[in-house]
């Protein structure tokens, strides 16, 4: 499945969607507290948390898993608790600022790693599996800055927002302007982008972490941006069709079939 294909067909998706939003209010609610915890699962195991998805809802209804670190407890609250900013960061449709990115940072280590929650890091550090050096921390500033204004500037040029979001992902990554939880942020500002524009949460998976930290190193280290874009649009269609089989089971045959037939220009299935 190439990219060109990846994304009509996420176009294709989308409009779907779009024809029957509104969805009833606690069906939203419902795939969203499936999704906050899948996606905190997902994106913690991705950074080495040893926490199951299953282990992942036990936390976050308070309780503590026998045998598990407790920083791994921590990790999946706080995790959880920045998906519902994001969450609320989109349905205010503001544009992305450092002070949000910051918030978004402050989050996700606000119990696990408290002393560097929010802050940009002070030390130089180095990508786990990547050759690129990310800058020297007096630059990370004026690396935020500037990846900030490209994101305004790519806005305005209305592009494809998939692609906006998986490569504003790539160069933030780029950056690692936190000394932890740099992936756990820059997939949740990547969503913030999405929903602002209407799509679904990407919904990483675990099994993606070989293939993502592949793209990223490509991304950092040669400026080309097809494999962590390919990655992104995968993910979210994983979400749409969520979506799209909750739309089959509300309206049945009056609901378009969201995968394609003959003649069409999305891919098979």
């Amino acid at each position: 499945m190439d990219l060109a294909q990846t994304l009509a067909d996420l176009d294709r998706r989308k409009s779907l969607l779009d024809a029957h939003r509104p969805l009833p209010p606690l069906t939203v609610q419902t795939l969203f507290d499936a999704l906050r915890v899948e996606h905190t699962y997902a994106s913690n195991a991705i950074e080495g948390n040893s926490l199951t998805l299953q282990e992942t809802l036990v936390a976050l209804e308070g309780l503590t898993v026998g045998g598990k670190p407790l920083r791994d407890h921590l990790e999946a609250v706080d995790h959880a608790e920045a998906f519902d900013y994001v969450r609320g960061l989109a349905d205010q449709r503001a544009p992305l600022t450092e002070s949000a990115v910051r918030s978004i940072h402050a989050l996700v280590l606000r119990r696990s790693r408290p002393d560097d929650a929010g802050r940009y890091r002070t030390v130089q550090v180095f990508i786990s599996g990547n050759r690129h050096v990310p800058p020297d921390p007096v630059a990370v500033s004026g690396a935020m800055h500037d990846v900030l204004f490209w994101l305004r500037s790519a806005e305005g040029a209305r592009p494809q927002p998939v692609t906006m979001a998986a490569e504003f992902h790539a160069r933030l990554v780029a950056i690692h302007p936190f000394v932890d939880g740099n992936g756990r942020t820059t997939r949740l500002v990547s969503n913030l982008l999405l929903m602002r524009y209407g799509y679904p949460p990407a919904s990483w998976t675990p099994e993606d972490r070989p293939e993502y930290y592949r793209a990223l190193e490509v991304a950092s280290r040669e400026g080309r941006y097809e494999a962590i874009t390919l990655l992104t649009a995968q993910a979210v269609t994983r979400t749409f069709d969520r979506y799209l089989r909750v739309i089959e089971e509300t309206w049945g045959a009056e609901a378009p079939d969201p995968h394609p037939r003959d003649g069409d220009q999305g891919t098979e299935r």
